[in-house]
């Protein structure tokens, strides 16, 4: 026979310790190389993202220099004062950041000299009215602020810087060729710190004729209007746009030559300058490390999860191939053990038969009291061979729902009778007592039921001291439930093997189960009972005895 030793499904405990120490240190050095590559991406991202934010900072700008002023040229040089005090007061709830607008009321002419204007040749630039408009709340924003001679209320500086770009530009045009709207806005612009000035473009066909009226006088003395804004720019209004909150602590407009002297190793810091007509301002980044450390965690902990699902599953690979292992190894064990067992449940009763044959063969005569003993005793070794097959057979057909359920009324008093004098009968030193209550009658399977009852009163009788066998059987109607109780006074079971005892060729290692069993008897009982729709417990203690409950649907 194969024995235990030669089983191939040995335990190999360093194989399993070796597997996952090896990929603990796979999964902590993982976790070190993705927090260094978080850390790393997170102090790059603090580089090159404020670039994304000086990018949503000044979107607002860009729509106003790009489209907003443009549309100035629409007017073709009419604007009045109303007409730009509302013109302007849209620009001033629309872009914060514009606080004051100065509208200059222009003529272009040819031959006529403007007292504070340009002059050049013919052609001559000059204003006939200022205007400022400045935001004073929303009640009040596009009201006229003042209006007076030019030269007694505002400095010519902004106009001449817009008129003498003017003048070069007409000077150098080639009438032969249409200039760009690059050139054309570039040329009509003039860009300082916080300043943007503006003069409305005129059509190609009328810069020709400023060309003409630079050396020219024309007889028609032709009088054009021109319109300029000129805008005061706060770069403190902008609003800032962080598209990174959780990456900028703090992020403010300052002067270009701003530098923070509490800044300690304990910040970090970035700055990136806004250009423009805010070229001498600057965006400045700051955020404490420990602040910056939150951002890095929130990117690491996602890939550490990913690593510790990763690590999980090779763990629970290697805890399935252990189990499987294991469970077979335990299989292995149970069948040994059942076949070790099965071996010995068939050999003694063979044996005994084996020698009564031998004695009557070989006994030249034989006395009627030794013709009935050796009948008594080849007949009740018979009984045992038939009885071990028959359960063997019973189990495997119930497993296999080979049989039918019999309805069959029985009375249940009589039904406990016949067990306890079938058992009293077997073993004189058996005390069984009964009660029933609620029911006499029911519909079941009377040979499952008989089964069920010899097994566990075997059982009872079996596992119980020689002064303690005996056992109480209840049975009670409880609502549409019939309950089944045994109750016995033997050794019990240990709580670590309650939920072992109904599986297939157990055996609880005592000292009444060394030979004799094969671990089928209860785990049949678990069967029979699921066959007839029921449910079957268990509760013990040890050396106090021991109490199966059996509940089966009644029918009647």
């Amino acid at each position: 026979m194969i024995s235990e030793k030669d089983s191939g499904y040995r335990k190999n405990f360093l194989l399993i310790v070796t597997f996952i120490g090896l990929i603990s240190i796979i999964f902590i050095l993982s976790l070190f190389l993705a927090y260094k590559f978080s850390k790393k991406n997170i102090e790059n991202a603090f580089v090159s993202a404020k670039a994304n934010v000086l990018e949503e900072s000044i979107k607002p700008y860009n729509d106003f220099f790009l489209n907003k002023l443009p549309e100035i040229s629409f007017y073709n040089g009419y604007l009045d004062s109303a007409t730009a005090s509302k013109f302007v007061d849209t620009i001033l709830i629309q872009y914060p950041f514009v606080t004051k607008v100065v509208f200059y009321d222009t003529e272009v002419k040819n031959e006529k000299y403007f007292d504070d204007g340009i002059n050049l040749g013919n052609f001559s630039v000059g204003m006939k009215s200022v205007y400022q408009f400045k935001k004073l709340g929303t009640k009040n924003s596009g009201k006229l602020i003042g209006e007076a001679q030019v030269k007694n209320n505002v400095t010519l500086e902004n106009f001449n810087s817009v008129s003498f770009k003017l003048i070069n530009f007409v000077q150098k045009l080639d009438t032969n060729k249409v200039p760009s709207q690059e050139e054309l806005f570039s040329n009509f612009t003039n860009i300082q710190s916080n300043r943007i000035d503006y003069f409305n473009i005129p059509s190609f066909e009328i810069l020709k004729s400023y060309k003409k009226m630079v050396t020219t006088k024309l007889d028609a003395e032709p009088v054009y209007q021109q319109d300029m804004l000129s805008f005061q720019l706060d770069p403190n209004r902008i609003k800032i746009n962080n598209t990174r909150p959780l990456l900028y602590q703090k992020v403010k407009v300052v002067p270009i030559t701003y530098d923070p002297l509490d800044t300690s190793s304990e910040y970090v810091t970035g700055e990136i300058t806004l250009g423009g007509p805010f070229s001498d301002y600057k965006l400045f980044f700051i955020s404490s490390k420990s602040f910056v450390k939150k951002e890095i965690f929130s990117y690491f902990l996602p890939i550490a999860a990913l690593l510790l699902l990763f690590y999980g599953v090779l763990v629970l690979v290697a805890f399935l191939i252990y189990r499987n292992l294991n469970i077979n190894h335990k299989m292995f064990k149970l069948q040994y053990d059942f076949v070790t067992n099965l071996t010995h449940e068939f050999k003694t009763p063979v044996s005994v038969i084996k020698i009564a044959g031998n004695n009557i063969k070989s006994a030249s005569s034989l006395s009627e009291k030794e013709q009935q003993m050796y009948g008594r005793i080849l007949d009740e070794e018979a009984d045992k061979l038939n009885g071990l097959m028959n359960k063997l057979l019973a189990f495997t057909q119930i497993e296999n729902k080979a049989i039918t359920l019999n309805q069959d009324e029985i009375n249940i008093e009589d039904f406990i009778e016949s067990t306890v004098e079938a058992h009293t009968l077997k073993h004189p030193d058996f005390n069984f007592t009964y009660e029933i209550s609620g029911f006499r009658t029911f519909i079941t399977d009377p040979v499952l039921l008989g089964s069920l009852f010899d097994n566990l009163a075997e059982n009872a009788y079996k596992y119980s001291s020689p002064d303690h066998k005996k056992l109480h059987i209840s049975a009670r109607l409880i609502k549409d439930r019939i309950v089944f109780r045994f109750k016995d006074a033997g050794i019990g079971i240990p709580s670590s093997e309650i939920n072992n005892i109904f599986k297939k060729f157990y055996r609880i290692q005592n000292r009444y189960n060394q030979n004799g069993s094969v671990g089928l008897g209860l785990a049949f009982c678990k069967e029979l009972v699921n066959f007839m729709n029921g449910e079957i417990s268990v509760k013990s203690v040890v050396d106090k005895g021991t109490e199966f409950k059996i509940v089966l649907p009644y029918n009647n």
